[in-house]
Protein backbone atom coordinates (compact mmCIF):
# COMPACT_ATOMS: atom_id res chain seq x y z
CA UNK A 1 0.00 0.00 0.00
CA UNK A 2 1.29 3.47 -0.77
CA UNK A 3 0.08 6.96 0.74
CA UNK A 4 1.71 9.53 -0.39
CA UNK A 5 1.09 12.03 2.33
CA UNK A 6 4.88 13.69 2.82
CA UNK A 7 4.65 16.69 0.55
CA UNK A 8 3.67 19.61 3.38
CA UNK A 9 5.21 17.78 6.15
CA UNK A 10 8.80 17.21 4.24
CA UNK A 11 8.76 21.18 2.95
CA UNK A 12 8.35 22.17 6.32
CA UNK A 13 11.37 20.04 7.68
CA UNK A 14 13.67 21.20 4.69
CA UNK A 15 12.73 24.28 5.37
CA UNK A 16 13.50 24.41 9.16
CA UNK A 17 16.89 23.24 8.44
CA UNK A 18 17.61 25.58 5.38
CA UNK A 19 18.77 22.78 3.24
CA UNK A 20 16.02 22.75 0.74
CA UNK A 21 17.50 23.77 -2.69
CA UNK A 22 20.47 21.14 -2.01
CA UNK A 23 18.89 17.87 -0.31
CA UNK A 24 16.30 18.43 -3.44
CA UNK A 25 19.48 18.09 -5.92
CA UNK A 26 20.86 15.22 -4.18
CA UNK A 27 17.46 13.23 -4.27
CA UNK A 28 17.29 14.00 -8.14
CA UNK A 29 18.46 10.67 -9.33
CA UNK A 30 17.53 7.96 -12.29
CA UNK A 31 19.11 4.89 -9.32
CA UNK A 32 16.33 5.90 -6.90
CA UNK A 33 12.50 4.75 -6.47
CA UNK A 34 10.27 1.49 -7.30
CA UNK A 35 6.66 2.19 -7.38
CA UNK A 36 4.61 -0.46 -5.25
CA UNK A 37 2.82 -2.40 -7.16
CA UNK A 38 -1.22 -2.50 -6.39
CA UNK A 39 -2.28 -5.81 -6.34
CA UNK A 40 -5.54 -5.78 -4.51
CA UNK A 41 -7.07 -6.95 -7.59
CA UNK A 42 -5.39 -9.53 -8.05
CA UNK A 43 -4.83 -12.71 -6.67
CA UNK A 44 -1.05 -14.23 -7.70
CA UNK A 45 0.36 -17.80 -7.36
CA UNK A 46 4.44 -18.77 -6.12
CA UNK A 47 6.90 -18.97 -8.36
CA UNK A 48 5.96 -21.65 -10.71
CA UNK A 49 8.93 -23.99 -12.93
CA UNK A 50 8.06 -25.11 -15.98
CA UNK A 51 10.39 -27.10 -18.82
CA UNK A 52 8.73 -27.40 -22.10
CA UNK A 53 9.77 -29.11 -25.52
CA UNK A 54 8.20 -28.30 -28.78
CA UNK A 55 8.57 -28.16 -32.87
CA UNK A 56 9.59 -24.92 -32.35
CA UNK A 57 10.39 -21.41 -29.93
CA UNK A 58 7.05 -19.55 -30.00
CA UNK A 59 4.58 -22.97 -29.48
CA UNK A 60 7.60 -24.27 -26.46
CA UNK A 61 6.78 -20.95 -24.96
CA UNK A 62 2.93 -20.95 -25.42
CA UNK A 63 2.78 -23.96 -23.62
CA UNK A 64 5.19 -23.51 -20.89
CA UNK A 65 2.75 -20.69 -20.51
CA UNK A 66 -0.39 -22.57 -20.39
CA UNK A 67 1.21 -25.19 -18.20
CA UNK A 68 2.12 -22.44 -15.36
CA UNK A 69 -1.47 -21.28 -15.55
CA UNK A 70 -3.01 -24.61 -14.88
CA UNK A 71 -0.25 -25.32 -11.64
CA UNK A 72 -0.85 -21.69 -10.60
CA UNK A 73 -4.30 -22.37 -10.19
CA UNK A 74 -4.29 -26.07 -8.67
CA UNK A 75 -1.52 -24.22 -6.07
CA UNK A 76 -3.88 -21.05 -5.27
CA UNK A 77 -6.75 -23.52 -4.40
CA UNK A 78 -4.84 -25.29 -2.36
CA UNK A 79 -3.76 -22.59 -0.51
CA UNK A 80 -6.87 -20.92 -0.10
CA UNK A 81 -8.53 -24.52 1.00
CA UNK A 82 -5.74 -25.57 3.04
CA UNK A 83 -6.09 -28.74 1.15
CA UNK A 84 -3.35 -31.01 -0.50
CA UNK A 85 -2.69 -29.56 -4.43
CA UNK A 86 -3.89 -33.21 -5.72
CA UNK A 87 -7.82 -31.92 -4.51
CA UNK A 88 -7.64 -29.00 -6.37
CA UNK A 89 -9.99 -28.42 -9.74
CA UNK A 90 -8.04 -29.08 -13.52
CA UNK A 91 -10.07 -26.13 -15.41
CA UNK A 92 -9.84 -26.51 -19.31
CA UNK A 93 -7.36 -23.48 -20.90
CA UNK A 94 -10.12 -21.46 -22.49
CA UNK A 95 -11.52 -20.75 -18.56
CA UNK A 96 -7.74 -20.50 -17.81
CA UNK A 97 -6.87 -17.89 -20.23
CA UNK A 98 -10.20 -15.43 -19.25
CA UNK A 99 -9.73 -15.61 -15.14
CA UNK A 100 -5.78 -14.48 -15.69
CA UNK A 101 -4.60 -11.02 -15.23
CA UNK A 102 -1.10 -11.49 -16.45
CA UNK A 103 2.23 -13.32 -16.27
CA UNK A 104 5.61 -12.62 -14.95
CA UNK A 105 8.14 -13.90 -15.61
CA UNK A 106 11.36 -14.27 -13.04
CA UNK A 107 13.72 -16.12 -15.23
CA UNK A 108 13.23 -17.61 -18.80
CA UNK A 109 15.86 -19.38 -20.91
CA UNK A 110 14.06 -19.86 -24.95
CA UNK A 111 15.90 -22.54 -27.15
CA UNK A 112 15.36 -23.44 -30.76
CA UNK A 113 12.48 -25.74 -29.50
CA UNK A 114 12.85 -25.53 -25.84
CA UNK A 115 11.66 -23.09 -23.04
CA UNK A 116 12.49 -23.32 -19.42
CA UNK A 117 11.43 -20.73 -17.19
CA UNK A 118 10.09 -19.26 -13.76
CA UNK A 119 6.79 -17.83 -13.82
CA UNK A 120 4.07 -15.86 -11.68
CA UNK A 121 1.06 -15.85 -12.27
CA UNK A 122 -1.75 -13.52 -11.35
CA UNK A 123 -5.80 -14.44 -11.35
CA UNK A 124 -8.30 -11.88 -11.80
CA UNK A 125 -9.91 -11.84 -8.35
CA UNK A 126 -13.47 -10.99 -9.40
CA UNK A 127 -13.19 -13.57 -12.07
CA UNK A 128 -11.10 -16.30 -10.44
CA UNK A 129 -13.56 -16.29 -7.31
CA UNK A 130 -16.21 -18.83 -8.48
CA UNK A 131 -13.62 -20.97 -9.43
CA UNK A 132 -11.30 -20.54 -6.28
CA UNK A 133 -14.60 -20.88 -4.03
CA UNK A 134 -14.16 -17.37 -2.44
CA UNK A 135 -16.98 -15.92 -4.25
CA UNK A 136 -15.10 -12.29 -4.91
CA UNK A 137 -14.57 -12.05 -0.98
CA UNK A 138 -11.71 -10.05 0.20
CA UNK A 139 -9.19 -11.43 2.49
CA UNK A 140 -9.83 -9.49 5.61
CA UNK A 141 -7.21 -6.92 6.69
CA UNK A 142 -6.20 -7.95 10.33
CA UNK A 143 -3.36 -5.71 11.57
CA UNK A 144 -3.37 -1.52 11.37
CA UNK A 145 -1.51 -0.35 9.09
CA UNK A 146 2.32 -1.05 8.82
CA UNK A 147 5.20 0.92 7.96
CA UNK A 148 7.12 -1.40 5.98
CA UNK A 149 11.38 -0.75 5.95
CA UNK A 150 13.39 -2.93 4.38
CA UNK A 151 16.84 -2.87 5.10
CA UNK A 152 19.88 -4.58 3.11
CA UNK A 153 23.36 -5.23 4.57
CA UNK A 154 25.61 -6.00 2.34
CA UNK A 155 29.66 -5.48 2.17
CA UNK A 156 29.38 -3.85 5.90
CA UNK A 157 27.03 -1.41 4.48
CA UNK A 158 23.22 -0.68 5.61
CA UNK A 159 20.84 1.00 2.60
CA UNK A 160 16.91 1.06 3.10
CA UNK A 161 15.35 2.91 -0.48
CA UNK A 162 18.49 5.45 -0.88
CA UNK A 163 19.08 3.13 -4.36
CA UNK A 164 16.98 0.91 -6.43
CA UNK A 165 18.26 -2.98 -4.58
CA UNK A 166 16.61 -5.97 -4.79
CA UNK A 167 15.24 -6.33 -1.82
CA UNK A 168 13.10 -3.03 -2.20
CA UNK A 169 12.09 -4.77 -5.49
CA UNK A 170 10.69 -7.75 -4.31
CA UNK A 171 8.76 -5.83 -1.25
CA UNK A 172 7.45 -3.42 -4.21
CA UNK A 173 6.02 -6.67 -6.30
CA UNK A 174 4.56 -8.28 -3.27
CA UNK A 175 0.95 -9.68 -3.88
CA UNK A 176 -0.52 -7.30 -0.67
CA UNK A 177 -4.09 -8.99 -1.23
CA UNK A 178 -3.11 -12.41 0.22
CA UNK A 179 -1.59 -11.24 3.04
CA UNK A 180 -3.24 -10.26 6.86
CA UNK A 181 -0.39 -7.24 6.93
CA UNK A 182 -1.40 -4.29 5.76
CA UNK A 183 1.65 -2.99 4.59
CA UNK A 184 2.37 0.66 3.81
CA UNK A 185 5.51 0.60 1.17
CA UNK A 186 7.69 3.18 0.48
CA UNK A 187 9.08 4.22 -3.29
CA UNK A 188 12.05 5.46 -2.40
CA UNK A 189 11.08 8.79 -4.53
CA UNK A 190 11.47 12.12 -3.08
CA UNK A 191 12.92 13.07 0.99
CA UNK A 192 11.86 8.81 1.35
CA UNK A 193 15.23 7.72 1.14
CA UNK A 194 15.72 11.33 3.92
CA UNK A 195 12.86 9.66 6.54
CA UNK A 196 13.08 5.92 5.75
CA UNK A 197 16.11 4.67 6.21
CA UNK A 198 18.53 2.14 7.16
CA UNK A 199 19.79 4.48 10.23
CA UNK A 200 16.05 5.47 11.18
CA UNK A 201 15.39 1.50 12.28
CA UNK A 202 18.08 2.29 15.34
CA UNK A 203 16.89 5.60 16.86
CA UNK A 204 15.07 5.11 19.92
CA UNK A 205 13.70 8.58 19.91
CA UNK A 206 10.08 8.18 19.93
CA UNK A 207 8.71 11.50 18.57
CA UNK A 208 10.53 10.90 15.27
CA UNK A 209 8.77 7.71 15.08
CA UNK A 210 5.29 9.39 16.01
CA UNK A 211 5.88 11.65 12.90
CA UNK A 212 6.79 9.32 10.62
CA UNK A 213 4.16 7.23 11.24
CA UNK A 214 1.82 10.42 11.05
CA UNK A 215 3.38 10.93 7.65
CA UNK A 216 2.92 7.47 6.14
CA UNK A 217 -0.54 6.66 7.63
CA UNK A 218 0.52 4.13 9.89
CA UNK A 219 0.44 3.02 13.46
CA UNK A 220 3.50 1.16 14.02
CA UNK A 221 6.71 -0.27 12.51
CA UNK A 222 7.88 -3.37 10.82
CA UNK A 223 11.46 -3.77 9.59
CA UNK A 224 12.47 -6.40 7.25
CA UNK A 225 16.19 -6.91 7.06
CA UNK A 226 18.31 -9.22 4.58
CA UNK A 227 22.13 -9.98 5.17
CA UNK A 228 23.18 -10.38 1.56
CA UNK A 229 26.99 -12.47 1.71
CA UNK A 230 28.63 -13.02 -1.83
CA UNK A 231 31.06 -15.74 -2.42
CA UNK A 232 32.67 -13.51 -5.46
CA UNK A 233 31.07 -11.24 -7.67
CA UNK A 234 28.38 -13.05 -9.97
CA UNK A 235 28.86 -16.28 -8.00
CA UNK A 236 26.59 -17.89 -4.94
CA UNK A 237 25.21 -15.86 -2.51
CA UNK A 238 23.60 -16.40 0.95
CA UNK A 239 21.26 -14.49 2.11
CA UNK A 240 20.15 -14.03 6.15
CA UNK A 241 16.31 -12.91 6.49
CA UNK A 242 15.75 -11.31 9.63
CA UNK A 243 12.14 -10.08 10.78
CA UNK A 244 11.73 -7.54 13.47
CA UNK A 245 9.04 -5.60 14.67
CA UNK A 246 8.43 -1.65 16.09
CA UNK A 247 10.32 0.92 17.49
CA UNK A 248 12.85 -0.93 19.62
CA UNK A 249 13.66 -3.64 16.38
CA UNK A 250 12.19 -6.47 18.18
CA UNK A 251 13.11 -10.18 16.47
CA UNK A 252 10.33 -11.72 15.52
CA UNK A 253 12.71 -14.61 13.62
CA UNK A 254 14.41 -15.25 10.65
CA UNK A 255 15.97 -17.85 7.84
CA UNK A 256 18.27 -18.55 5.68
CA UNK A 257 18.09 -18.75 1.60
CA UNK A 258 20.93 -19.49 -0.87
CA UNK A 259 21.29 -18.10 -4.74
CA UNK A 260 23.64 -19.97 -6.88
CA UNK A 261 24.41 -17.07 -8.90
CA UNK A 262 23.65 -13.20 -9.23
CA UNK A 263 20.73 -14.26 -11.64
CA UNK A 264 19.30 -16.25 -8.97
CA UNK A 265 19.28 -13.18 -6.34
CA UNK A 266 16.23 -11.88 -7.21
CA UNK A 267 14.26 -14.92 -7.05
CA UNK A 268 15.66 -15.68 -3.73
CA UNK A 269 14.65 -12.29 -2.19
CA UNK A 270 11.00 -13.04 -3.42
CA UNK A 271 11.12 -16.11 -1.56
CA UNK A 272 12.81 -14.18 1.17
CA UNK A 273 9.81 -11.69 1.37
CA UNK A 274 6.86 -14.10 0.91
CA UNK A 275 8.56 -15.86 4.15
CA UNK A 276 9.18 -12.70 5.97
CA UNK A 277 5.62 -12.29 5.17
CA UNK A 278 4.31 -14.94 6.98
CA UNK A 279 6.45 -14.79 9.91
CA UNK A 280 4.75 -11.18 10.26
CA UNK A 281 1.23 -12.95 10.01
CA UNK A 282 2.14 -15.75 12.57
CA UNK A 283 3.18 -13.17 14.70
CA UNK A 284 0.01 -10.96 14.39
CA UNK A 285 -1.76 -14.36 14.76
CA UNK A 286 -0.19 -15.12 18.15
CA UNK A 287 -0.63 -11.55 19.38
CA UNK A 288 3.22 -10.24 18.99
CA UNK A 289 2.26 -7.14 17.09
CA UNK A 290 0.96 -4.97 19.65
CA UNK A 291 2.05 -1.45 19.02
CA UNK A 292 4.33 -0.33 21.69
CA UNK A 293 2.05 2.21 24.24
CA UNK A 294 5.37 4.60 23.67
CA UNK A 295 3.94 5.06 20.33
CA UNK A 296 1.10 6.67 21.86
CA UNK A 297 0.90 10.58 22.68
CA UNK A 298 1.41 10.70 26.24
CA UNK A 299 -1.20 12.48 28.14
CA UNK A 300 -1.98 15.73 28.84
CA UNK A 301 -0.57 16.50 32.55
CA UNK A 302 -3.70 16.35 35.53
CA UNK A 303 -4.51 19.99 36.02
CA UNK A 304 -4.67 20.49 39.84
CA UNK A 305 -7.65 22.27 41.03
CA UNK A 306 -6.20 25.28 43.46
CA UNK A 307 -7.86 25.25 47.12
CA UNK A 308 -10.55 27.48 47.45
CA UNK A 309 -8.83 30.50 48.96
CA UNK A 310 -11.25 31.80 52.14
CA UNK A 311 -13.33 34.68 51.59
CA UNK A 312 -11.72 37.84 52.39
CA UNK A 313 -13.01 39.47 55.56
CA UNK A 314 -15.25 42.24 54.50
CA UNK A 315 -14.30 45.57 55.45
CA UNK A 316 -16.78 48.26 57.68
CA UNK A 317 -17.57 50.79 55.59
CA UNK A 318 -15.64 53.54 57.46
CA UNK A 319 -12.47 51.89 57.56
CA UNK A 320 -9.89 53.62 55.89
CA UNK A 321 -8.77 52.14 52.87
CA UNK A 322 -5.69 52.78 50.17
CA UNK A 323 -6.60 53.39 46.68
CA UNK A 324 -4.64 55.04 43.68
CA UNK A 325 -6.36 57.90 41.96
CA UNK A 326 -5.30 59.06 38.19
CA UNK A 327 -5.63 61.88 37.20
CA UNK A 328 -6.08 62.26 33.05
CA UNK A 329 -5.21 65.71 31.56
CA UNK A 330 -3.22 67.75 29.46
CA UNK A 331 -3.01 71.04 31.19
CA UNK A 332 -1.52 71.94 34.83
CA UNK A 333 -4.40 73.18 36.13
CA UNK A 334 -6.45 70.06 35.74
CA UNK A 335 -3.63 68.81 37.56
CA UNK A 336 -4.59 71.58 40.28
CA UNK A 337 -8.05 71.37 40.73
CA UNK A 338 -8.17 67.54 41.15
CA UNK A 339 -5.79 67.21 43.85
CA UNK A 340 -7.89 70.56 45.31
CA UNK A 341 -11.39 68.07 44.40
CA UNK A 342 -9.38 65.54 46.18
CA UNK A 343 -8.04 67.09 49.81
CA UNK A 344 -11.34 68.87 50.42
CA UNK A 345 -13.56 65.68 49.21
CA UNK A 346 -15.11 64.56 52.34
CA UNK A 347 -13.96 61.29 53.52
CA UNK A 348 -10.23 61.65 52.57
CA UNK A 349 -7.35 61.71 55.31
CA UNK A 350 -4.43 62.70 53.03
CA UNK A 351 -3.77 62.65 48.81
CA UNK A 352 -0.11 62.03 48.34
CA UNK A 353 0.88 62.04 44.97
CA UNK A 354 3.15 59.38 43.68
CA UNK A 355 3.93 60.31 39.77
CA UNK A 356 3.12 63.95 38.11
CA UNK A 357 2.52 64.16 34.94
CA UNK A 358 0.40 67.72 33.85
CA UNK A 359 0.13 66.81 30.55
CA UNK A 360 -0.72 62.98 30.68
CA UNK A 361 -1.58 60.65 33.91
CA UNK A 362 -0.90 61.82 36.96
CA UNK A 363 -0.55 59.03 39.89
CA UNK A 364 -2.03 60.14 43.32
CA UNK A 365 -2.81 57.81 46.91
CA UNK A 366 -5.27 58.55 48.29
CA UNK A 367 -6.02 57.38 52.37
CA UNK A 368 -9.95 57.16 52.07
CA UNK A 369 -12.83 56.25 54.88
CA UNK A 370 -15.26 54.37 52.71
CA UNK A 371 -15.28 51.94 49.36
CA UNK A 372 -14.17 52.72 46.00
CA UNK A 373 -17.79 52.90 45.00
CA UNK A 374 -18.06 55.61 47.56
CA UNK A 375 -15.20 57.56 46.38
CA UNK A 376 -16.11 57.77 42.37
CA UNK A 377 -19.40 58.67 43.45
CA UNK A 378 -18.26 61.75 45.58
CA UNK A 379 -15.86 63.12 42.53
CA UNK A 380 -18.26 62.58 39.97
CA UNK A 381 -21.46 64.44 42.27
CA UNK A 382 -18.56 66.55 41.57
CA UNK A 383 -18.07 66.89 37.89
CA UNK A 384 -15.66 64.91 36.97
CA UNK A 385 -15.73 61.89 34.59
CA UNK A 386 -14.92 58.89 36.69
CA UNK A 387 -14.60 55.08 36.43
CA UNK A 388 -12.65 52.22 38.46
CA UNK A 389 -11.70 48.82 38.76
CA UNK A 390 -10.25 47.17 41.45
CA UNK A 391 -8.22 49.31 43.68
CA UNK A 392 -7.71 52.19 40.84
CA UNK A 393 -10.13 55.46 40.16
CA UNK A 394 -9.31 57.50 36.76
CA UNK A 395 -10.69 60.88 36.70
CA UNK A 396 -10.51 63.51 34.00
CA UNK A 397 -12.85 66.81 33.38
CA UNK A 398 -15.81 66.33 31.07
CA UNK A 399 -14.21 69.19 29.11
CA UNK A 400 -10.71 71.22 28.24
CA UNK A 401 -11.54 72.55 32.00
CA UNK A 402 -11.67 70.92 34.97
CA UNK A 403 -14.59 71.71 37.47
CA UNK A 404 -14.53 74.26 39.99
CA UNK A 405 -14.03 73.82 43.47
CA UNK A 406 -17.27 74.08 45.30
CA UNK A 407 -17.73 77.32 48.37
CA UNK A 408 -17.35 75.87 51.84
CA UNK A 409 -20.50 76.31 53.68
CA UNK A 410 -20.63 79.31 55.39
CA UNK A 411 -20.03 79.04 59.13
CA UNK A 412 -23.09 79.62 61.59
CA UNK A 413 -22.91 82.59 64.21
CA UNK A 414 -24.52 82.19 67.39
CA UNK A 415 -26.99 85.18 67.38
CA UNK A 416 -27.60 87.29 70.51
CA UNK A 417 -30.57 87.73 72.28
CA UNK A 418 -32.69 91.31 70.78
CA UNK A 419 -33.08 94.16 73.74
CA UNK A 420 -36.47 94.26 74.83
CA UNK A 421 -37.63 90.59 74.38
CA UNK A 422 -37.48 88.45 77.34
CA UNK A 423 -35.55 84.83 77.22
CA UNK A 424 -37.36 82.09 77.69
CA UNK A 425 -36.55 81.26 81.15
CA UNK A 426 -37.26 84.94 82.34
CA UNK A 427 -40.08 85.10 83.13
CA UNK A 428 -39.72 81.61 85.14
CA UNK A 429 -36.43 83.01 86.62
CA UNK A 430 -38.61 85.69 88.34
Amino acid sequence: MLRRRLARPVLLLLAAVGIGEAVSAQLESGDRGILPLDTTDTLESASVHVDVGAADAQTARLDGWRMAQRQAFRSLWAKMHNAPINQAPNLPDTTLDQIVSSINVDRELIGPNRYIADLRVEFDRDKAAPFLGIEGAQISEHSVPMLLIPVTVTAGTETSVEFRNAWQRAWAQFPIAQTPIKYVRVSGMGADPLLINAAQTARPGRGWWRALLDMYGAQDILVAEVQLQRAYPGGPARGRFIARHGPDNEVLGGFTLTAANSEAIPAMMAQGAQRIDAIFAQALASGRLSRDPSLNLPPPPVQQLPEQAPPPAVKPVNAVNAYQVQIIGNDVSIYNFAMAHLRTLGGVDSATPQQINPNGTSYVLIAYHGTIAQLAAALSARGWIVDFSGTVVHMHPAGNKPPPIPSPPPATQPTAPSQGTPTQNSGEAQ
